[in-house]
């Protein structure tokens, strides 16, 4: 009798531990959340954004699948995914890089929802959940600017589309340096942050090195980050970052627009491995007319020729 009691306080007692360890669990996820939500609302202030469980993020990815990749840079891979009401985004998630990686992830919402612009890519909401940083965004089916330059999704594209992303994404710059303040510098403007959607109509992307320029003074002084071929030299050197840094770098793009080629490739002579150099070098010798896509057939017609020339 004495073994039958004790078996049951044994059986009782354990029940009891994992009911308070359930209750515990369930507690600090609820805290957890509770805590997201809280960084989330700071972050965004009056902006709706989103906190999608991790459950819908990984069923809409279909566990993260290779499949539904649509890239992967320095910060994180980007996945195509469906959510339950049948609505495509595209799923960021980013690279465990250092212990701040939740601070540079409420960076990125701070900066992007605190913009509205036809020419910059919406963030529909995020994930804070089981030690990941998930960032959703529209989806935008045409991918990148970079990809169709490099002949990944097309054979190419004509002259009038690629005039009209360029003029777009000025007109995105324009707004990040001039129409808020304090004044947005995105520092990472390049031909695979921009984004095109069914219509070839460009967004810029990619809010992760952002930061939020000073209305007192010309420049903030902040280490160089940026992808290399694309970093302001000025910047680079002395450590003060502008609205010249991103106008730089949107330069680059343009020369991307003109020539299709890489921005940085060793498969070129030394001296041309650059792309920007590559396109100075032309540009004071007169002989731009050497590195224009040859897609483009700018010889066919005058505009074209004259377009591409100013």
């Amino acid at each position: 009798m004495t073994v039958i009691i004790a078996g049951a306080v044994v059986v009782v007692a354990l029940a009891l531990v994992c009911y308070c360890a359930r209750r515990r669990s369930t507690w600090l996820r609820k805290r957890k959340h509770t805590r997201a939500k809280h960084l989330i609302h700071e972050a965004a202030g009056n902006s709706s954004v989103l906190l999608y469980p991790y459950k819908e993020i990984e069923r809409a990815t279909n566990s993260f699948s290779e499949k539904q990749m649509l890239g992967t840079g320095a910060f994180g891979t980007v996945y195509a995914g469906k959510l339950h009401n049948d609505e495509w985004v595209a799923i960021k998630k980013i690279r465990h890089r250092d212990t701040n990686s939740v601070g540079q992830v409420m960076n990125e919402i701070k900066l992007i929802s605190s913009v509205s612009h036809s020419n910059l890519v919406r963030l529909l909401g995020c994930c804070i959940e089981g030690g990941e940083q998930i960032l959703v965004y529209e989806y935008m089916p045409n991918g990148t600017l970079s990809e169709h330059l490099q002949r990944e999704r097309s054979k190419g594209l004509p002259w009038t589309i690629r005039l009209t992303i360029a003029t777009e994404t000025a007109n995105a710059i324009a707004y990040l340096h001039s129409a808020i303040h304090p004044p947005i510098y995105h520092r990472d403007i390049k031909s695979t942050n921009i984004l095109l959607d069914y219509s070839y109509k460009s967004k810029v992307a990619d809010f992760g090195l952002s930061r939020l320029g000073m209305t007192e003074t010309s420049h903030i002084s902040t280490a160089p980050q940026g992808t290399p071929g694309y970093v302001d030299p000025q910047y680079h050197q002395n450590f003060h970052l502008s609205d010249k840094s991103d106008v730089y770098s949107f330069g680059v793009v343009l020369v991307e627009i003109i020539t299709a080629k890489k921005v940085v490739d060793f498969a070129r002579p030394q001296s041309e491995v650059n792309l920007a150099a590559l396109a100075v070098d032309r540009i004071r010798s007169g002989s731009i007319d050497e590195i224009i896509d040859p897609f483009l057939e700018p010889n066919r017609d005058a505009w074209t020729l004259y377009s591409i020339h100013k």
